[in-house]
């Protein structure tokens, strides 16, 4: 009988599988990883910007499974791809003609690049209140009053002006003894270097400086002195913001907003909305609110990649402009596919060597586990980047790196396993019939060691897709422009603003990854023969 048909009959498997379907948390995990994987298969059904079916002219496409010329549809001579999202917007093919494309649900590929220009905002208007710089003059004689003043208004408020003349420094705040010893020496007629004083303005505390100019000696003292009045640079007051949303509400900002003027609300609403709307920008609308002057610019949000989700791409764009959800989709594809495979190569090889160690035992076995605590020493990492640098990088060659070190771990199993069950009766009845190595070892003693391959199955899978992930983040895994979520999660390393770049890969790893442990721990529940007890 088939080893496999006879392990499957087994009533201790029967037992076995019934208690793992008992397992509710482990049987759904398996069924929704085994969902995902196989609708992941078929990706290029469900994310692609090739149609599933073009009608043309009487006759059938399918773009997703064949390749066809540009020829084929525009007559053009090209045997190029062609762009089915352009010929889509051709008479041949828009509302109303002869020819019909049916795309997939997500019409965008994971190696598309989307043009910026397609792409919509929908998230409202920023308006952007900038401040004025301030400036001012005082005029000072002799006796160290102020004889004329320009600009105070923005300083000190609309009656500054009147109030100041004819009054000294000291008694409307400004610095009086610095500015004294300033003055001294201008009106003495000495060289004097350029002067700046910090002080607030009494209007509304912000920061500021009066500052003289470098004097020069002249022909007769000077009878006064001219000093300007200016913002503090490096404390400049930082621009206000205000958005709203399409319907013209306030989003952020709401404080500012309500303190606008009804007129000026209602200009700045239509304005906004004719940006929105696709207008050209407007021009800075001037406001002042007593003391200050305000620039009010709307400004529109610049599509810059990696952009934010928007509407038709709803996990948003990276760093090349291509769909996230696309990337993803086809990303688990990839990490699920490279998992299976690293770890069912990796199990046969492991099975193999300690299967051979454990059944002859002796020489073979002292040989065989020196060899593999060599072999185990070999720095992985190093040996992945000389074949990538010799070879170039790609998806078998990392399987095969890989796979020729992950099977160390199992190998122990099957040598403990396979040592333990050679000397078993059955095992010796089956040697005195004269059976041979081969068929004892995969014949009888093979399907009573599968207890360690079956459990460390889910684990050594879930092990694999971080171990994906982890060289694709590092630069030393699959070559760009493969679809992985390790290269996203480097571009989010590299656009630490752009949060979905790294939340979405985040959160598919450690579904995966709980998908599986959850199938481990189910698994190992099952093959445990003690029942599970609970202390009350």
């Amino acid at each position: 009988m088939n080893p496999v048909r006879h392990l499957l009959r087994n009533p201790l498997t029967r037992q076995r599988w019934a208690r793992f379907r008992r397992l509710r948390r482990a049987w759904w995990s398996l069924l929704l990883l085994t969902a995902l994987y196989l609708v992941s298969l078929t990706a290029e059904c469900w994310c692609n910007d090739r149609p599933l079916l073009v009608c043309h002219r009487g006759r059938l496409y399918f773009p997703v499974f064949f390749d066809y010329p540009d020829d084929a549809f525009t007559g053009s001579g090209r045997l190029t791809r062609p762009d089915y999202r352009a010929l889509a917007q051709t008479p041949d093919f828009a509302r109303g003609g002869p020819g019909r494309m049916i795309f997939p649900p997500h019409p965008y590929g994971p190696l598309t690049s989307v043009s910026a220009d397609t792409i919509r905002p929908t998230d409202g208007l920023t308006l952007r209140f900038t401040p004025a710089p301030r400036v001012g003059a005082l005029t000072l004689d002799m006796a160290g009053r102020i004889r004329d003043a320009e600009g105070l208004d923005a300083f000190a408020g609309p009656d500054a002006a009147r109030d100041w003349i004819g009054r000294a420094p000291g008694e409307i705040g400004l610095p009086a003894d610095a500015l004294a010893a300033a003055l001294a020496e201008r009106f003495a007629n000495r060289p004097a270097p350029a002067v700046v004083i910090p002080w607030r303005a009494p209007a509304d505390g912000a920061p500021a400086r009066l500052q003289l100019t470098a004097f020069t000696p002249r022909a007769a003292s000077p009878a006064t002195i001219r000093a300007l009045l200016r913002d503090d640079e490096s404390a400049a007051t930082a621009p206000r913001i205000v958005r709203l949303d399409t319907h013209g509400a306030p989003r952020a900002g709401a404080d500012l907003w309500a303190t606008l003027p009804d007129d000026l609300r209602a200009e700045l609403t239509a304005c906004a909305g004719a940006v929105a709307g696709g207008a050209a920008d407007t021009a800075p609308i001037e406001w002042r609110d007593g003391i200050r002057r305000w620039r009010i610019t709307a400004v529109r949000e610049e599509v810059r990649f990696p952009f934010r989700p928007v509407a038709g791409h709803p996990l948003g764009l990276d760093s090349s402009g291509r769909d996230v959800l696309a990337r993803m989709f086809y990303g688990l594809r990839t990490a699920l596919t490279f998992g299976l495979l690293l770890t069912l190569a990796a199990t046969l090889l492991g099975t193999l060597l300690g299967g051979l160690m454990g059944y002859y035992g002796g020489r073979v076995d002292l040989v065989g586990q020196r060899l593999t605590e060599i072999w185990d020493a070999l720095p992985f990492l190093y040996v992945l980047i000389l074949m990538g640098s010799v070879f170039g990088r790609g998806f078998w060659l990392l399987l095969i790196c890989y796979a020729l070190f992950n099977w160390i771990g199992i190998s122990y199993y099957l040598r403990a396993e396979f040592l333990r069950l050679r000397r078993q009766p059955f095992i010796e009845s089956a040697r005195g019939l004269g059976l041979g190595g081969a068929r004892i070892m995969f014949r009888h003693i093979l399907p009573n060691a599968l207890a360690p391959i079956i459990t460390f199955f889910p684990f050594q899978l879930v092990g694999a897709i971080g171990l994906l992930a982890a060289l694709d983040y590092l630069g030393f895994g699959l070559p760009p422009p493969t679809p992985s979520w390790g290269e996203l999660l480097a571009q989010a390393q590299e656009y630490p603003w752009a949060w979905w770049l790294a939340l979405y890969p985040t959160l598919a790893l450690m579904g995966a990854i709980l998908l599986g442990v959850f199938i481990g721990e189910g698994v190992r529940s099952a093959y445990d023969p003690r029942r599970p007890t609970r202390l009350e």
